[in-house]
């Protein structure tokens, strides 16, 4: 009797220490897209100024700035959980501004505006901060369904309501093609 009840209270332990891993794993996940969540909103908000500084100087790329803004609107509609979606618009967005830095080398004033210059900058580091959080993120994400996915944590995952997340990544490949701006 005293063995079974060992084996029931090391069995109890075993369930909580994998429920609370889900839960550690899920926290981490939500904290990196959080992260990602971050970076894109200051990304968003940089676009306006961006635009504004090259319209003054590129005013006839009309097209080129809609698109912009467009695409910056497509972003800020689309629901906070969907991952996926996200992923897409901004795979878009990130399209559009390449079109946008491209039409700027065809304006030798405006690469010489220390406006344009810091906005770009920060652009760049903005793009950059933006790979690092995806790349943690997925990490996290990958973690957090490895645990949902494998014997024995999918046995406590499944009835607590642990899913899966989805990866933030570009998953059109015309998204990830060199913009190309035609004169």
């Amino acid at each position: 009797m005293l063995i079974i009840l060992a084996i029931i209270v090391l069995a109890a332990l075993y369930a909580v220490l994998v429920y609370n891993g889900l839960v550690r794993a899920r926290q981490v996940a939500e904290e990196a897209w959080s992260g990602i969540d971050v970076q894109l909103k200051r990304r968003a908000d940089l676009i306006p100024n961006l635009v504004e500084t090259v319209k003054g100087y590129a005013g006839h790329e009309n097209q080129t700035l809609r698109e912009v803004i467009q695409a910056r609107n497509s972003v800020q509609a689309v629901p906070a959980g969907d991952i996926a979606g996200r992923a897409a618009a901004e795979g878009v967005l990130s399209q559009a501004l390449g079109r946008l830095m491209v039409v700027s080398e065809a304006y030798p004033d405006l690469k010489a505006n220390t406006n344009f210059v810091e906005l770009q900058r920060t652009l760049e580091s903005l793009e950059g901060e933006i790979q690092m959080s995806r790349r943690y993120y997925n990490g996290a994400a990958r973690d957090l369904n490895v645990k949902v996915e494998s014997f024995p944590s999918n046995l406590i995952a499944g009835p607590f309501g642990f899913a899966k997340r989805a990866y933030f990544e570009i998953t059109n490949e015309a998204d990830r093609a060199v913009p190309t701006v035609k004169f």
